[in-house]
């Protein structure tokens, strides 16, 4: 797959050497990117909005729970599934983690095999999560273009034409088109027809053809 076309991973750790193990394990099938810092790891979330944040918790004057915490409080940046990846193995220390919005927490010595399946399943959970944020929005614009008639529509009883919002009497099928999506076509009814063309129609209303056979 061209480079361009992958699901970009962010790697967030202050150790070169733990990067490049990282890299090593997910190049053929990601594009990565690193940070050594966390400021810096928010600026490239932000520039870039990578598909999965890998992060090491013990850095140096941001640790990964700020990062965390952070990029779960702005908008553009939540929905990126993050995972710790740290030498810290407490309990407290992953439940903390979780708490902040973390999907996952992988300790070190990193099994590859398990950090890539871990991987593959949150990069496949979101890919779920913004096709059907996409389907929703779609399905808001539509219904959002959609007019729907409700209420009591005053008609009058001779000439069928209604009193439209601003009071004035319109036909009828100008107030439905300005209503709703409708469209119309016009033709006349049998009993127009027996009422309108009394010598050009049978007893049912169906227009006569010049032998005298009735038109259906």
């Amino acid at each position: 797959m061209p480079t361009e076309n992958r699901q970009i991973i962010l790697i967030v750790d202050d150790t070169a050497a733990n990067i490049q193990v990282l890299n090593e394990s997910l190049q053929a099938e990601y594009r990565i990117l690193f940070a050594t810092t966390g400021c810096e790891a928010l600026k490239v979330a932000s520039e870039s909005n990578p598909d999965l944040i890998l992060l090491d918790i013990m850095m140096p004057e941001m640790d990964g729970y700020e990062v965390c915490q952070r990029v779960k409080a702005d908008p553009a940046l939540k929905d990126i599934p993050v995972i710790f990846t740290t030498a810290l193995s407490e309990v407290v220390n992953e439940k903390k983690g979780l708490d902040l919005g973390a999907a996952d927490y992988v300790t070190k010595p990193i099994n590859h095999d398990i950090l890539r399946l871990r991987v593959k399943n949150h990069l496949k959970l979101k890919k779920q999560r913004d096709q059907l944020a996409k389907l929703v929005d779609e399905l808001q614009e539509a219904m959002g273009k959609v007019k729907l008639l409700s209420g009591l529509l005053p008609i009058c009883a001779s000439c069928k034409k209604i009193r439209n919002d601003k009071g004035y009497w319109t036909q009828i099928e100008l107030y439905i088109k300005e209503h709703s999506e409708a469209e119309f076509s016009h033709g006349i009814c049998p009993v127009c027809v027996k009422k309108l063309y009394p010598l050009l129609s049978d007893e049912d209303g169906n227009i006569l053809t010049k032998s005298g056979e009735s038109k259906k």
